[in-house]
């Protein structure tokens, strides 16, 4: 008789065969003497892929909890801190999108998103969202232990940022506010689109650090095959127009021929 599969290689849309019950959150951890540095919570109404993912990833050294929701994951990063999340899009109440977006406007927190579709507006609506990478299902668990060990290097080889974010933040006499996407001077001010916010905040996150396109990729959106460093050539001339007095002459944004970008001035977090 052929051996029975083993449900860890093939985590699918339904309940994997002979997949024992799942709680939901959060899932106790490990024993104290193995008790991982990384922590890494896992958010999807499936209890049984709840289960497996966190199995899983606690064989190769993570510590993890598991939330069945939204409104779960937010009560359990009130009381822990988290170095990644690995994110279901498809749930009942709000959203994987909603929550990645939420979590993207108030930290770095890096994300994978975790879902059933695997069409490539999907791929591409969840990345500008901002999460850092997206695995489809069925995934095989090997997989994306491979991609949040490349989401964590990535995240840890990014520079500091000069000073924890805040609501607002000022440079050159203007005001920017996160949560709004507007850049204010006076009586005048213009709404950025999610993407010119995502990468203003990361250039004056980090000012007068210079960051390669491959970074900047990294913060604003992750990186996908169908992401290419050019695009942030774009976004940044698209950006100019709307923060440099001159465009044409720019004083704030920087160009670094071979090295990327910066931003030059003295910023205030309000």
């Amino acid at each position: 008789m052929a051996p029975s599969p083993d449900p860890l290689l093939a985590v699918r849309d339904g309940r994997p065969p002979n997949a024992p019950a799942a709680r939901s959150h959060p899932v106790p951890d490990g024993p104290a003497a193995s008790e991982p540095a990384l922590h890494v919570a896992v958010v999807d109404d499936d209890p049984d892929i709840l289960q497996l993912v966190a199995q899983h990833l606690r064989r190769f050294g993570y510590r993890v909890t598991t939330a069945d929701g939204a409104a779960a994951f937010r009560q359990a990063a009130g009381a822990a801190r988290f170095d990644l999340v690995v994110l279901d899009i498809m749930m009942p109440g709000e959203d994987g999108l909603s929550l990645c977006r939420d979590i993207r406007a108030t930290s770095d927190l890096p994300v994978i998103l975790l879902t059933a579709m695997s069409e490539d507006t999907d791929r591409i609506v969840g990345l500008e969202m901002g999460a850092d990478d997206y695995v489809a299902k069925p995934f095989n668990p090997r997989e994306l232990v491979a991609r949040i060990r490349a989401v964590l290097r990535r995240a840890q080889a990014l520079p500091p940022m000069a000073q924890a974010p805040s609501g607002r933040v000022r440079f050159d006499g203007r005001t920017f506010d996160l949560t709004r996407r507007e850049l204010s001077d006076g009586d005048r001010s213009v709404v950025l689109s999610e993407a010119e916010a995502r990468l203003l905040r990361a250039l004056v996150e980090h000012a007068g650090v210079i960051l390669s396109r491959d970074q900047l990729l990294d913060i604003t959106r992750g990186r996908s095959s169908d992401l290419f460093d050019r695009a942030i050539d774009t976004q940044i001339s698209r950006l100019r127009r709307k923060v440099e007095r001159d465009p044409a002459d720019p004083r704030l944004i920087l160009t670094h021929r071979g090295g990327g970008y910066s931003f030059d001035a003295e910023v205030e977090w309000t």
